[in-house]
């Protein structure tokens, strides 16, 4: 279906599109969050162990990273509008089709690999591709912005769905998501166009006369692997994947899976606890655009190391906290605020290293990095859990990662050269 319309906006049609992905993309991680709420009513409905339970979440989150390099491919080839619909497609029938599980291999199925290869192709690799595809200058406010979605449809939907599981049961949690994702793909139909050029545009901040290279439609698993193979050869890829992997292992494989129970576990009610992680999305949303307003404009290496330093610090000092809502209450603000503030400079750096045309798929790897951490921390903070019977060896753990993270981040180089913007 073609657009309605476009002229009126001009180039600002870019933030029409940059609406509807922050939508689809808030969606998608409020699916990624949703295991966290159902930890614990799912232990009471079928005495399933959190060890059971989170395996099934790593598994998802594990699939969400390895499909972005793949995503981003496929994006390249078919299209990010024919991408973005059979996603969230495949999350809402998936998630819709655990309402009827009473197996855990049931719950593996359908919240491990079904929802995390659909979830797979609607992450920030998709940000980044829209970024890429759509706009020359503002690059890292907007990415800012569509990676504050991400972190923040994890947190903010959590308090909703915590309440809904409390009163009316598990079942319509899953309802209620599968609902929310399959009402965007009419709106995806409608209002995204599949490049600037399909609806008479250019870029956002193109000058005139500004002409964009196509990009040529390569085989998705050629793709996919040859960037994973010059990837592997690159220091700066390792680099980058390396303090990814911690960003991962220490936000949502670890606070957003896991924080929830931790709460609960020192006597606070889950819709209160939930409250807490929707307040470091609101701060999130305001940190992490903010990164991308400061990476427009300073040596995203420094603004690494600080939001890793910061990050591993908090996360030490979380299991000693005083676990009253108020005590909480600063830390989701100052752990908020640095909840994923660290894509902006990444991407940044990922484009500056390998170009415009290569980043996507290069930033997919570097994405899947990032899931295997949070992987990582999902199981391994389970396991830490039902073993010692606590959280605070794994939040220890994960916040000296983040210290060692801060320093790998400065020995990240930049070539300065700028491949073409991709079509």
């Amino acid at each position: 279906m073609s657009i309605a319309l476009p002229r009126p906006f001009g180039q600002r049609y870019a933030f029409i599109v940059v609406g509807v992905i922050f939508l689809s993309l808030l969606a998608s991680a409020g699916l990624r969050a949703a295991p966290g709420v159902l930890m614990v009513p799912l232990e009471g409905a079928f005495g399933w162990s959190r060890a059971t339970i989170s395996s099934s979440a790593a598994l998802g989150i594990f699939l969400y990273g390895m499909v972005g390099p793949f995503a981003a491919a496929i994006m390249q080839r078919f299209g990010i509008k024919r991408t973005l619909m059979g996603a969230l497609a495949l999350m809402s029938v998936s998630t819709a089709s655990s309402y009827f599980m009473t197996e855990p291999w049931q719950l593996v199925l359908s919240w491990g690999v079904f929802s995390g290869l659909g979830s797979g192709c609607v992450t920030a690799v998709m940000g980044a591709a829209i970024v890429n595809r759509w706009f020359i200058t503002n690059r890292g406010l907007v990415m800012g912005l569509l990676t504050a979605s991400t972190a923040t449809g994890t947190l903010i939907f959590l308090p909703g769905l915590a309440a809904i599981a409390e009163y009316s049961g598990w079942q319509y949690v899953v309802l209620t998501i599968a609902l929310c994702l399959a009402a965007l793909i009419p709106v995806v139909l409608w209002l995204l166009p599949e490049k600037p050029a399909d609806i008479g545009l250019t870029p956002y901040g193109a000058p005139p006369g500004h002409v964009v290279p196509s990009l040529p439609k390569r085989n998705v698993v050629e793709a996919a692997i040859g960037g994973l193979v010059r990837g592997l050869g690159d220091k700066n890829f390792w680099l980058l994947a390396g303090t990814f992997f911690v960003c991962g292992f220490t936000t949502n494989g670890l606070v957003g899976t896991h924080m929830i129970s931790l709460c609960s576990d020192h006597g606070m009610p889950e819709v209160q606890a939930a409250s807490l992680l929707a307040m470091m999305g609101v701060f999130d949303l305001i940190g992490t655009t903010a990164s991308g307003w400061l990476t427009d404009r300073f040596d995203p290496r420094k603004l690494l190391f600080m939001y890793y330093g910061l990050r591993g610090l908090s996360l030490i000092y979380l299991p000693y906290a005083d676990f009253s809502f108020y005590g909480l209450s600063i830390f989701a603000i100052f752990y908020g605020l640095d909840w994923i503030a660290t894509v902006p400079p990444t991407l940044r750096l990922t484009n500056e290293c390998f170009g415009d045309q290569e980043a996507p798929v290069m930033f997919g790897w570097i994405l899947a990095a990032h899931q295997i951490g949070a992987a990582s921390a999902t199981f391994f903070a389970g396991m830490m859990r039902t073993i010692e019977g606590r959280y605070l060896e794994a939040f220890v753990i994960a916040g000296t990662t983040g210290l060692i993270a801060a320093g790998m981040a400065l020995f990240v180089g930049r070539s300065g050269k700028r491949a073409p913007v991709a079509a």
